[in-house]
């Protein structure tokens, strides 16, 4: 599938290393303000070549609007948009044309398709993710009062241990790692450069907080909030789990001490439950985790087989991400916000 969404909803197109990528936005109301800005400045987020602990490709990552919209604001039209591919060195993968990556898409996609675009990935490369960084900008535009923040809170063994309610989500973009605890973002620094310097490749977390969302938003039976959010996550590329509220912890935990108990005005003394109850918001703080596996492709010499089935020794070339996790925090807000801006125009046929 290419599209993601019921009533906001997005279809994307192009590959890592072709002429552009781009994609259509089908379904955001008429009048929204939208200024070409903010949608690139969620761009710049995300995108290479930002600093050291980053693949040195360089992609400015300008986003064209073709259609949807006018003086402005989008008509309630299509909006439909490009963003160039402008750094392609498809010679750095002329190595792998016969041969697959360890733990990647290449074998898979020959399994299933008898055929792949070796350069870069083609269309499993984590490239595609710019495009939902726009509809991810459109669709914050549209949640007025809802604030999403992501954050790195894991990599490697460093670990953010504050809870996301002592932290100041301001602090996020003041260093490279994208971890609002500076102290802790050093060590996660330091983690990566080490990896890379030893050309092997780093994981972590992401944590993202969605404040705002009031109760009532999500379907009660097989598209739960929490599903649709875990299916989003799941969808980024190197995304290996997905836990909200207490995750796994609550499995250890008695009913007593695990439910939320009700104080006077319908909010909760404690919110385990991740504000989603029975699939659907409860109106308190919606927060969870995303693990991502280290980046596959690496710099060591690794054996693996080619196409013919032998064994093989393989040394990638080309510019790669030693840890993926701090241009993922842009990515993992954007694909919040595309659900719960689903779920925010969804809700409103939901009753008289």
């Amino acid at each position: 599938m290419n599209s993601v969404g019921q009533l906001f909803r997005l279809s994307t197109f192009g590959e890592s290393h072709g002429t552009a990528i781009g994609g259509i936005v089908d379904g955001c109301p008429a009048g929204l303000s939208l200024d070409v800005k903010d949608i690139q400045k969620e761009l710049d987020r995300r995108k290479p070549g930002q600093s050291s602990i980053t693949t040195p490709r360089k992609e400015s990552d300008t986003v064209q609007i073709l259609s949807g919209l006018f003086e402005g604001k989008t008509t309630g039209a299509p909006i439909s948009f490009l963003i160039p591919n402008e750094d392609q060195r498809t010679k750095d993968y002329s190595n792998l044309k016969e041969v697959y990556r360890p733990s990647h898409s290449d074998f898979t996609y020959d399994s299933k398709y008898g055929f792949r675009d070796f350069k870069g990935g083609g269309r499993s490369s984590a490239r595609e993710t710019a495009n939902w960084v726009v509809a991810g900008a459109i669709a914050k535009l549209l949640l007025h009062s809802v604030n999403i923040n992501a954050f790195v809170s894991s990599i490697g063994e460093e670990i953010l241990m504050k809870p996301y309610e002592d932290l100041d989500f301001k602090q996020t973009e003041n260093n490279l790692v994208r971890c609002p605890d500076e102290e802790v973002a050093t060590r996660m620094i330091t983690a990566i450069e080490q990896a890379k310097s030893e050309g092997d490749s780093l994981g972590g977390t992401i944590t993202c907080v969605a404040q705002g969302v009031p109760a009532g938003w999500g379907e009660p039976i097989f598209d739960k909030l929490h599903a649709r959010l875990g299916h989003a996550m799941l969808s980024i590329n190197a995304v290996k789990g997905f836990e909200y509220g207490s995750g796994f912890c609550g499995a250890k935990m008695k009913g007593s001490e695990h439910n939320d108990i009700f104080s006077d005005g319908g909010k909760t003394t404690s919110n385990l439950s991740g504000g989603i109850q029975g699939g659907i918001s409860n109106g308190m703080d919606i927060y969870f985790r995303v693990a991502f596996k280290p980046t596959a492709t690496i710099m060591k010499e690794q054996s693996t087989i080619n196409k013919k089935g032998e064994t093989v020794k393989l040394q990638v070339e080309g510019r790669h991400d030693p840890c993926v996790v701090p241009r993922a925090v842009p990515i993992v807000e954007a694909m919040t916000a595309m659900v719960l801006a689903d779920f925010y125009l969804l809700n409103k046929n939901a009753k008289i």
